[in-house]
């Protein structure tokens, strides 16, 4: 199935249009109303413009490699000049941020608890913690638990963020747990936003637990709140640049302009039915069958 790329520009009139790209629309506000702070104090703790939650899966899907490139990744954007000035220019000049790894039900693990960053020396800090800590692998898919564990992180976690953002990387649906669009819809509730990066990176061919369009379950089944978007991943070698994009406009809070994004593109699936939220938890049932009928 084809993907066309839709320009920054062509995706934010038709967020305008549509108010998101998820299926939790009703709960979502425009571009005008990101970035405002509306005096809420949540938790009365230290005002930041982001309280920004990476979310890296670590499933066996993934070899040491690939999850080396994905923790290289993100500690290269934390130390680029883009990703920095993204954090000081904005209306509190400063950012909280934590990195989580999670996989099946019962695997999410916090590498970096939430730290503020409010200058390079901090960014630069934060980018040291991921580039020491040793990636792990875990078994299993539940996007749902992963979201079930990182929305109560937020409460009390000493910052009041004008924005609430989990940044979710993935090779594969959900499999495990419970539905992965009931998880999300009661993240979204609590006033924070999904957004996706889909890894389509499966250059040998598609695992058991693989699906060929992750960017459109992504976008169906995933991502939702103010202005969700997703940045799917074709290849490995996208992943760096793909990943300090996608910082660039969380950590800033404002859309750039088309020319100084070059070719970055929000991707969306065009033309294509809706996503089944449940296929993989029917390839699990079916690869748990396979395997009954070998033994017989």
């Amino acid at each position: 199935m084809r993907r066309s790329a839709i320009t920054f520009a062509a995706s934010l009139f038709l967020a305008g249009l549509a108010g998101a790209f998820g299926p939790a629309a009703a709960q979502q506000r425009g571009l005008g109303d990101i970035g405002a702070d509306d005096g809420a104090d949540r938790g009365g703790g230290l005002k930041v413009d982001v309280e920004l939650v990476l979310a890296v899966d670590v499933s066996w899907s993934m070899d040491r490699g690939e999850q080396a490139i994905q923790r290289d990744g993100y500690t290269a954007a934390f130390r680029s000049d883009a990703v920095q000035r993204a954090i000081m220019e904005g209306g509190h000049g400063r950012v909280a941020v934590t990195y989580i790894e999670w996989a099946g039900m019962f695997s999410q693990s916090i590498v970096v608890p939430w730290t503020l960053i409010d200058s390079k020396a901090s960014a630069e800090g934060f980018a040291y913690r991921l580039a020491t800590e040793e990636p792990e692998r875990q078994r299993r898919t539940s996007i749902a638990s992963a979201l079930d564990f990182i929305a109560p992180l937020f409460d009390h976690n000493g910052f009041d963020g004008v924005r609430r953002i989990i940044d979710l990387s993935g090779d594969g649906p959900n499999n495990q747990g419970r539905m992965v669009t009931a998880a999300r819809d009661a993240t979204v509730a609590r006033g924070i936003t999904i957004n996706g990066l889909p890894l389509m990176t499966s250059s040998e061919g598609f695992g058991w637990g693989s699906i060929p369009d992750l960017d459109r379950y992504y976008t169906d089944c995933v991502i939702g709140g103010p202005s969700a978007f997703i940045i799917p991943v074709d290849d490995w070698s996208q992943f760096p640049e793909a990943v300090r994009r996608k910082l660039v406009l969380e950590l800033a809070g404002t859309w750039p302009d088309v020319q100084e994004m070059g070719t970055a593109s929000v991707i969306r699936t065009q033309n294509a039915p809706a996503a089944d939220c449940l296929i993989g938890e029917r390839l699990w049932q079916q690869r748990q069958q396979r395997w009954i009928e070998d033994f017989q």
